[in-house]
């Protein structure tokens, strides 16, 4: 069971476009979304919350249009940067948003109020970066949502609240049955809370996996520089040389490499191993 689908979605902007997405969501896990900036990660969350048009394909979530009002209901939002008035306080902002939610939360709101350790009545303009975030938390999970969507959600925060932030969303996901669909640069919250990846490039899909698929798959290979040549080289989805030796990503069994002995080095590749080296292909 899917709660988003993407088919064939293509959008082409002023120099950029997102072509032939096809993405799966699975119900009750945590997808990561990741990619460098400028890889379409922004466009595609905006389609899928019907803030762009589509130019062709179709994007299903619960089973039915992503236009369809209702399904607003079931989604909570958190952006990399806080749209609420930057004049109003909480209180304020909760007097707007609440109304529009048939399974507003109070108590879970103030749960989370004090959790955050946010100011009721402090205007938003005075807020920091991680305060602002915080805010914009609050609001998305008070509802209790089926799926909630994140673009770039522990950008600014301190190193305490973002990890307490993953402990609390692998919560959700596994207590509550909560969908999560994570955008986000910062690849090590990744390793640790992921259950899928989709790898996004230049707007097309590098992969879509699981983790377990990914650590199964890919490796780091490190050895001497005189190893690689012409042969040698091809095995590797991406290579760094340096005088002191070679770091290569090999997608595959890493058993072949065994006839090598103690000259190399095998390594679990991380999701920043990857999406370096795979960004850099023809370097």
């Amino acid at each position: 069971m899917n709660t988003v689908e993407f088919h064939n979605v293509t959008k082409k902007r002023k120099g950029f476009s997102v072509e032939n997405l096809n993405i799966t969501i699975p119900k009750g896990y945590i997808t990561g979304f990741i990619g460098p900036n400028g890889s379409g990660k922004t466009t595609t969350i905006q389609m899928m919350m019907n803030i762009l048009q589509l130019d062709k394909g179709d994007i299903k979530l619960f089973g039915t249009s992503h236009k369809e009002h209702q399904v607003k209901q079931k989604i909570g939002f958190v952006y990399d940067d806080l749209y609420m008035y930057e004049e109003f306080t909480i209180k304020k902002m909760k007097s707007f948003i609440a109304p529009f939610y048939e399974t507003w939360n109070e108590e879970l709101f103030q749960d989370y109020l004090a959790k955050f350790e946010l100011p009721l009545r402090k205007k938003l303009k005075h807020f920091s970066k991680g305060m602002k975030m915080k805010c914009s938390l609050l609001f998305a999970l008070s509802h209790e949502p089926e799926f909630i969507v994140m673009d770039e959600p522990t950008s600014g925060l301190d190193p305490i609240f973002r990890r307490e932030l993953l402990d609390h969303l692998q919560e959700l996901m596994v207590n509550e049955n909560q969908t999560i669909f994570l955008s986000t640069h910062i690849t090590t919250d990744l390793d640790r809370i992921a259950d899928y990846i989709v790898f996004i490039y230049h707007g097309k899909v590098i992969f879509q996996k699981s983790m377990e698929e990914l650590q199964n798959q890919f490796h780091i290979i490190k050895g001497k520089t005189d190893m690689i040549d012409a042969d040698t080289k091809e095995l590797f989805a991406g290579l760094q040389k340096t005088d002191m030796g070679f770091n290569g990503l090999f997608e595959g069994d890493p058993s072949i490499f065994d006839p090598y002995g103690e000259e190399i080095i095998i390594e679990n590749a991380t999701l920043e191993d990857i999406m370096y080296f795979m960004t850099r292909k023809g370097n």
